[in-house]
């Protein structure tokens, strides 16, 4: 008794389909890599903007300070004084907005 081999018939549709299963596993882990690469690449610049904004502020309360302290009344007095000014309160008027 010979052994009768059939031969199963792939149609072009089937190719299509194997193919395309194919190309989806090799393309996704690729795919994946590339993403979590570009998302890790993100999460690093939004961390140093945020180190940036950090030191930005701490300048800009360091400035605020600064600025506290010069227009001190005292402060005032002192600058006046090295200048050869004098204070004298009653020469002072106070205005305000009525509304």
């Amino acid at each position: 008794m010979k052994k009768v081999k059939k031969r199963v018939k792939i149609s072009k549709f089937e190719k299509l389909l194997y193919t395309l299963a194919v190309f989806l596993l090799v393309v996704s882990p690729v795919s994946i890599v590339f993403s979590k690469a570009t998302l890790a690449k993100v999460n690093f610049e939004v961390e140093k903007q945020k180190k940036e904004i950090d030191e930005q502020k701490k300048t800009n309360e360091s400035l605020a300070m600064t600025i506290d302290e010069l227009a001190s009344l005292t402060k005032i007095q002192q600058v006046a004084e090295e200048q050869g000014l004098s204070y004298n309160n009653n020469n002072i008027k106070s205005v305000s907005e009525d509304n």
